[in-house]
């Protein structure tokens, strides 16, 4: 095969999240400046919007509106045709921490994680919940006990959910159910065992990104 060198496709951003391929374009959240950007493969970069409360996870409702998760206010919002960005839904009675990277299904189910605490201010680590936000905006917890979900995916045929925990040293997959439930967890890949603690320094330690 001929050699292939990598190439910038855009720069000059802080921290990008959330990043999703969709309509030919590399979609993102750059999560300090709080735009929400699309870029096609020739480099040409939109701005799509500006989230105040920091922007991370993507995802688009069967009728193509994007849903963006608002970190700080734990909440969805939605980008309506005019571009005006409107609650959707609101996460805080479920989200113990910000919300981050979330995943919507072809049925404009959106799975949503969350940090389960304030990392920012030093809190003890725990565990939390995946959030799924309906179309009409009401919410549910529909599964438990995760250590900072994150990072998460639908597989091609939409059965299985399967979601990173972070600072949990595992990555962990759901069957999902046809009424939008989630099956019991299973492990979709463990790293080993962890100390129990709620020390993060701790966990990071232990674990494989230690």
């Amino acid at each position: 095969m001929p050699k292939r060198e990598l190439a910038e496709l855009a720069g000059g951003y802080t921290y990008l999240e959330g990043l999703r391929w969709h309509d030919e374009r590399l979609w993102a959240s750059d999560f300090y400046t709080g735009k929400v950007i699309a870029v096609d493969l020739r480099g040409k970069v939109e701005e799509i919007c500006r989230v105040a409360a920091q922007p991370s996870g993507l995802g688009w409702l069967p009728d193509g509106r994007l849903l963006v998760a608002s970190m700080k206010d734990r909440k969805l919002l939605r980008r309506e045709r005019d571009g005006a960005l409107v609650e959707h839904a609101d996460l805080s009675a479920l989200a113990g921490g910000p919300v981050n990277d979330m995943v919507v299904d072809a049925r404009g189910r959106a799975y949503v994680g969350n940090f389960g605490f304030d990392l920012m201010a030093g809190e003890p680590v725990r565990n939390t919940v995946i959030a799924r936000a309906d179309p009409d905006g009401s919410v549910r917890a529909v599964a438990h006990d995760l250590c900072f979900p994150n990072g998460s995916f639908i597989t091609p045929d939409g059965r299985t959910l399967i979601v990173n925990e972070t600072f949990g040293n595992r990555i962990s997959e759901f069957d999902i159910l046809d009424d939008g439930g989630l099956g019991p967890r299973r492990d979709w890949a463990s790293f080993g065992e962890l100390p129990r603690t709620d020390d993060l320094q701790a966990l990071i330690a232990a674990s494989a990104i230690g």
